[in-house]
């Protein structure tokens, strides 16, 4: 690497971003507008790429296709990645086509924005029972990922998720949700087929604290009301608030909102009388998971969970009471949170799933920053807090790059040709921002077709896209192949 700096080059600063999701755009949107035009010319160049084919990262991923704030978010990123001011290079994979080395030689700064797709793990016995899986990879199903299977084993009619935030009550919501339902969102024609099977009948979502904890939003919460023939069943015991739960209902509006939304849907279903619905959707407070039990009439498969009973502690938190309670599931699924993957060449720290970092500055072994290396979002501070929180995220990691801008080692081959010539040479089939904008009008196109021809799957029904699944159609349809 050049011991020159880019201070001393009148050429703009050159950054790659690794991730076009939230994290990678907002970084990618606010170090443009920071640097801006200055007499006319432009101050800094940036790359985004993109290991699928497709921008967006956890929008298009990770979050459940009939939410219905996904598509202003959508429309936000687009209108960045549409400006033209910054590139995107879809279907390139950091570590595989592309290394550390070789992006800081065409760059003068690098910011990770891989965000976390692994589940956290929860240890305990029973977890590797056939029918026991990981929440992120049922959402990564449902949403089309390029890389997991299309076909999803849907075969319990009682079912357990472990976990009382959004990601549990999105797996919860869509795993309860009837299939033709879904058709008015962009849910792939394969997973439809799949939920359409299912002969799920009850869904129990079990948090290990009390209604004023959990972790999910109002929107979350009130979403699961809306689904058609799907009864939502509470209990009474529990309904357990000790004195921090009550000072949080008094000072956080956000928690009074749920508590009352949960406490009316109680009062509600004690004046209904017998369930109509042919679905039911279970909350459950105050169990900690304990076993996964095995079937005894299908060795090797889930047949139950076991919990421990909890109280609050009088500070919010929950204490085993010794009291264990057994429900007859034949499916679990875990959505405790997400865990960020180690990333080629740069330091991880394993405990908490992210890159190791001080603020953005990506660390070295030795615990010193590498010079113009920095991370953003979810692999910078682990996956909390929501898709809004990464702009401040970013808003600090660029703060840090550009104070260390003086000292930044300038890149050897900082032409924007010299990249797109490397992932030639390399026979990378990358996709462009036309490609996708080529993708986006395909996918749209195929909802339309369904729409005018009276529907798809035999249900009279309005289609705004069909999302396309495999990797090597996305690609081609991309390239005008």
């Amino acid at each position: 690497m050049s011991v020159e700096s880019v201070h001393t080059s009148a050429r703009p600063l050159r950054v790659a971003i690794i991730g076009s999701g939230p994290a990678g755009v907002y970084a990618a949107d606010i170090l443009t507008k920071s640097q801006g035009v200055k007499d006319g010319e432009v101050q800094v160049s940036i790359d985004l790429f993109e290991r699928y084919p497709a921008p967006y990262g956890l929008i298009r991923y990770g979050v459940a296709p009939d939410h219905p704030r996904i598509k202003g978010i959508v429309n936000a990123l687009h209108k960045v990645l549409d400006r033209g001011d910054i590139r995107f290079f879809g279907n390139v994979h950091f570590g595989q086509d592309v290394s550390l080395e070789d992006l800081q030689k065409h760059y003068d700064a690098v910011i990770f924005a891989t965000g976390a797709i692994k589940d956290a793990e929860l240890n305990i016995p029973g977890i590797d029972l056939k029918g026991s899986f990981g929440g992120a990879d049922f959402v990564s199903w449902y949403d089309g990922h390029p890389d997991v299977p299309r076909d999803w084993p849907l075969e319990a009619r009682e079912i357990a998720v472990i976990g009382n935030g959004n990601v549990a009550l999105d797996v919860a919501r869509v795993l309860s949700k009837h299939a033709d339902d879904l058709l008015v969102t962009e849910i792939p024609d394969n997973v439809y087929e799949g939920l359409k099977k299912s002969p799920v009948t009850d869904v129990h979502v079990f948090g290990r604290r009390g209604p004023a904890q959990v972790k999910f939003t109002p929107l979350e919460l009130r979403e699961l009301s809306h689904s058609r023939d799907v009864d939502i069943v509470l209990y009474p015991e529990d309904f357990d608030f000790d004195e921090a739960s009550d000072e949080a209902i008094k000072t956080n509006n956000q928690v009074k909102t749920m508590v009352n939304t949960l406490t009316n849907w109680l009062v509600e279903e004690a004046h209904e009388g017998e369930d109509a619905a042919s679905r039911r959707l279970h909350l459950h407070f105050l169990h900690s998971p304990v076993e996964i039990l095995e079937d005894p009439e299908r060795p090797g498969h889930v047949g139950g969970i076991r919990f421990e009973r909890m109280e609050l502690d009088g500070t919010g938190n929950a204490r085993g009471t010794g009291e264990y309670l057994d429900y007859p599931v034949q499916a679990v699924y875990r959505a405790i949170g997400y865990f960020g993957s180690p990333l080629p060449g740069l330091e991880f720290d394993e405990r908490r799933g992210v890159l190791k970092n001080d603020g953005g500055r990506v660390l070295g072994a030795d615990g010193a920053p590498v010079p113009g290396v920095y991370a953003t979002g979810w692999i910078k501070r682990g996956p909390v807090g929501l898709i809004g929180h990464t702009k401040g995220d970013a808003l600090e990691t660029i703060g840090y790059l550009l104070e260390d801008r003086l000292q930044l080692p300038a890149a050897v081959e900082p032409s924007e040709d010299a990249v797109v010539t490397l992932l030639e040479e390399r026979g990378v089939e990358y996709t462009t921002w036309e490609g996708w904008n080529r993708l986006d009008a395909h996918e749209l196109a195929l909802g339309a077709e369904a729409t005018a021809n009276g529907g798809s799957h035999g249900v009279s029904i309005a289609r705004e896209r069909v999302k396309v699944v495999p990797r090597e159609e996305m690609v081609s349809i991309s390239r005008g192949q």
